[in-house]
């Protein structure tokens, strides 16, 4: 068995680190998951060659009209915070080689700018849904979702030219496996890891792991942030599963200990593949 659980340590030589809640850490193989605020986790780990991630959107999840009852999920997304938007700022050029993020339509204008005013080069991407649900309530049918690549010299997009397609197609429908509303689904994340250069993946909104299933199958190390206990136990098992380790031995876990510092990246750890 390779899972270990612990308390992260904190900062002990600083009073303002000392201050910040230590999430409890879990080690799975190649995958390293925190449970608590990326916000506070993530500047704590230094650099980083790649982040992943697909925060909260931000749009409205009333409506829906006669269909409302079959979107379970957005009630389950409001309800969690998850059309709330999210902090530009969590992403951090001088602390990470690239980044892919998700997000809303109508979030791409002021990301966009954000990404362009602090990488080399963005690329707006889309996965295509094969089975769209069948509404558009006064706006276009929901048949796509956009993500967008940035990068940092050296750190650009890898793979074959068959690889560096701008879209994905891919069904929807993972939601009831993991009880989680807004799961991607597995070959809509197996394409962006093949795509981002880097050793170290790190996924600050990690939800239940799809980033890091993807990430630890390709032969990557895997950096997972999640603060829905429940999510992060899902999380657990499934990177347990994907490395063929044992799930059991992950803890129903405490976020709010503290200790040392948490450990740190270098940026050679980190070069380009």
């Amino acid at each position: 068995m390779n899972i270990a659980t612990s308390a992260a340590p904190a900062n002990a030589g600083s009073a303002d680190a000392i201050a910040l809640p230590t999430p409890t850490v879990a080690i799975i193989g190649a995958a390293t998951l925190y449970l608590g605020d990326c916000y506070e986790i993530l500047p704590r780990l230094g650099w980083l060659p790649a982040l992943v991630m697909d925060p909260p959107y931000a749009f409205e999840t009333s409506g829906g009209g006669r269909f409302r009852a079959a979107r379970g999920h957005t009630d389950q997304i409001a309800a969690e915070g998850l059309a709330d938007g999210f902090d530009h700022q969590i992403i951090n050029s001088l602390l990470c080689g690239s980044v892919v993020v998700f997000c809303h339509n109508d979030q791409l204008p002021g990301l966009l700018a954000y990404l362009d005013g602090n990488f080399d080069r963005f690329v707006l991407c889309s996965w295509i849904k094969s089975n769209p649900m069948p509404v558009a309530n006064k706006h276009y049918q929901p048949d796509s979702e956009f993500y967008v690549h940035a990068w940092n010299s050296g750190f650009h997009p890898i793979g074959e030219l068959a690889d560096k397609k701008r879209h994905v197609v891919a069904p929807v429908g993972r939601a009831k496996d993991f009880g989680h509303p807004t799961v991607k689904p597995d070959h809509v994340m197996n394409k962006i890891i093949t795509n981002v250069s880097g050793s170290t993946i790190c996924d600050p909104f990690m939800g239940t792991g799809s980033t890091g299933v993807a990430a630890v199958r390709a032969g990557r190390a895997f950096i997972g942030i999640e603060k829905n206990p429940i999510h992060f136990a899902t999380a657990c098992a499934r990177l347990a599963a994907a490395q063929g380790l044992e799930p059991a031995g992950v803890p129903t876990l405490s976020p709010d200990q503290q200790g040392r510092p948490l450990p740190i990246l270098t940026p050679a750890q980190g070069e380009p593949k």
